[in-house]
């Protein structure tokens, strides 16, 4: 995959073209017999012209179907430096792919595993597996990770370290973060400790 040639800011967020490679494999086994089918995350390549804008069918036989899905685009956005960098210094740096699986069929026989948004960023892609969305990774390609670092080295700034205030002095509050009050009084009446 070839980069922009410089990630430096002119005006418009650094970005790339991609195409997602989806893979439906047939499974074998006791628990074929519910779930005949898998949906996986295959690749993440250079979207180029000749595939152009619709899902089309790369592969089918008895075992697998390969779709391809073009046209996303991957910004960085300078608001999220730090799910880039976490993602830029992991051991395995990578894409992470939202998607979904089709309610009803649009381009095939049955509905196809559609990828809705594609990330660099580490954050993003746990704020969508917090909010119970299937997020797959495939590892990125060398000059995607230099491009990434060269980027997260220009613009992250560590925040800056805060002062910790004691804990005697902070107001006490209850689970639901309403004012609590203390007080040393014994209480009188049932279920007050009387009996």
């Amino acid at each position: 995959m070839n980069p922009p040639p410089s990630p430096i800011d002119d005006g418009a967020r650094p970005s790339l073209e991609v195409a997602v490679v989806m893979r439906r494999e047939r499974l074998h086994g006791p628990s074929s017999h519910w779930q005949p089918w898998r949906w996986t995350l295959e690749a993440v390549m250079p979207d180029e012209p000749g595939f152009g804008s619709a899902p089309r069918l790369l592969q089918q036989d008895d075992e697998v179907q390969r779709w391809l899905h073009p046209g996303f685009k991957v910004e960085l956005f300078r608001d999220d430096t730090d799910g880039y960098r976490l993602n830029a210094t992991t051991p395995a740096p990578g894409w992470f792919v939202l998607w979904r699986l089709e309610e009803e069929a649009t381009v095939a026989a049955e509905p196809i595993a559609r990828p809705v948004v594609v990330t660099l960023s580490y954050s993003e892609a746990g704020r969508w597996l917090d909010a119970q969305e299937t997020v797959e990774q495939v590892p990125a390609p060398p000059e995607v990770v230099e491009w990434l670092r060269t980027w997260v080295d220009e613009h992250y700034e560590a925040e800056p370290k805060r002062r910790q205030r004691p804990q005697s002095f902070k107001p006490l509050v209850d689970r639901f973060g309403n004012a609590a009050s203390v007080s040393t009084e014994k209480k009188r009446g049932r279920g007050a400790g009387d009996v």
